[in-house]
């Protein structure tokens, strides 16, 4: 369970971060 909730974290941190850098006038 916690390794579900780990992986569903990390994907979510990665798209969050690849967001910030195509749209950087955001933040």
């Amino acid at each position: 369970m916690g390794f579900v909730l780990g992986g569903v974290l990390s994907v979510g941190l990665l798209a969050y971060l690849v967001y910030a850098m195509f749209f950087p006038e955001r933040f």
